[in-house]
């Protein structure tokens, strides 16, 4: 018997917005039938696990203890600026002169998470 991972969850004040704003992440839809004033919304990206997003009535106050890293399809670079563009910012900028290494970004209610390579930037290093 194994055991799988049904969602990814965020405790936030606002879990319509931080829904709308992971859905640009991953480019996939929040449910139509989700409402602003919902207490949890979720979204499915094409692959990973569900984000679960719960309404909680205290700010975040501490560094994340957990976190979720991507690594896009494009180059780190790029998928940083976009996701820069989407609200998020960066948090620590670990990236190395060879190429290697990692962005810290927040999103817009400051949870962190991190950017990596892409696959082919990982291949052109190997």
């Amino acid at each position: 018997m194994g055991t799988l991972i049904r969602n990814v969850a965020f405790d936030c004040a606002d879990p319509y917005e931080l829904a709308h704003f992971w859905g640009q992440v991953f480019d996939c839809p929040v449910d139509p039938q989700s409402r602003p004033d919902d207490e949890e919304v979720a979204i499915e990206p094409p692959t990973g696990a569900r984000l679960y997003f719960q309404r909680v009535p205290e700010p975040k106050s501490v560094k994340n203890r957990v976190h979720i890293c991507l690594q896009p399809e494009v180059l780190r670079d790029q998928e940083v600026e976009r996701i820069r563009a989407l609200g998020a910012t960066v948090v620590a900028d670990r990236r190395e002169p060879d190429g290697s290494g990692w962005v810290v970004l927040a999103d817009p209610e400051g949870n962190e998470f991190c950017v990596l390579r892409s696959e082919a930037e990982r291949a052109t290093s190997a």
